[in-house]
Order: structure tokens, then sequence, then C-alpha cells
């Protein structure tokens, strides 16, 4: 008999509920997923064509919506997200980014642990976020 996947997501601080998890820990066999950074860029344009420009809100959604569609591609969803990384021009911009995760993740209460880093840059003019994500599914 085989092990299955166990997944926990843990949150100690009571200001990170809902937020993000602090801890996600992943027990068994499974594949992990990693996810380069996407961000606002347009797959089906010209390299470098940027959605929503002046808009993280949109930009954000924009990138989930990728992400969920190439998870879909190997039999996996955002559920199965276990840690993302993002990367904001500005901070100040965080309140859209979050309303925009919160949507992609539909306020589940196993949110992935989350890490939010301010850049100067990103790899297109114009993109204002840009996501990493891994992804734990059963083999």
């Amino acid at each position: 008999m085989s092990e299955a996947l166990e997944k926990k997501h843990y949150q100690y601080a009571e200001w990170s509920r809902g937020l993000f998890s602090e801890i996600v820990t992943v027990k068994g066999p499974g594949t992990l997923l990693f996810l380069s950074g996407i961000g606002g860029e347009d797959s089906d344009g010209k390299a470098g064509t940027i959605t929503h420009p002046g808009d993280v809100y949109g930009q954000a959604r924009f990138a989930f919506e990728k992400a969920s569609q190439v998870l879909a591609k190997h039999g996996a969803t955002l559920a199965d997200v276990v840690k993302i990384t993002a990367y904001l021009l500005d901070t100040r911009e965080f309140p859209n980014y979050h309303r925009a995760r919160s949507e992609a993740f539909n306020d589940s209460p196993t949110i992935p642990a989350h890490t939010l880093v301010a850049v100067n840059g990103l790899a297109w003019p114009g993109m204002l976020m840009e996501i990493d994500l891994t992804a734990v599914i059963d083999r």
C-alpha cells in the first residue's frame, strides 16, 4: 500500500490568518511543480506586451489566471500551490494585489505560504507585479 500525500497549512501569528500560511508541510509521494515568474505579460502577443497597463489588480488577476491554466496542463489547480513569492514595484499596491490573490484562492482556508518582495524592476517595462509559485500534487 502506498503512502498518501498529505498537505497541512499552519498560521501561528494572529495577524497572518487569512493572509498566508506561515508554513506548509507536505508528506508522502508527490510531484513538485515550480512556476517561473508570471505577470501581466500577454502569452499570446508579441514578447513584452503587457496587459492591464498601470493596473496592479488587473495584472495580478491575469497572472493568477495564467498560473491556473499552466497548472491545469499538469493536472494541478491553484489549490495545489504551497508557496508564492510575489514581486511588486510599489508595496502601496499590496491591497490591490491581495484582492486579486484572495479572489484566485476563493478565500481558501489553505492559503499558500507567501513572501512579498519590493523590487526596482521586473522582466518587461510596464510590469507592475510578478509571481513565482510552487505546487505539489499526488503522484
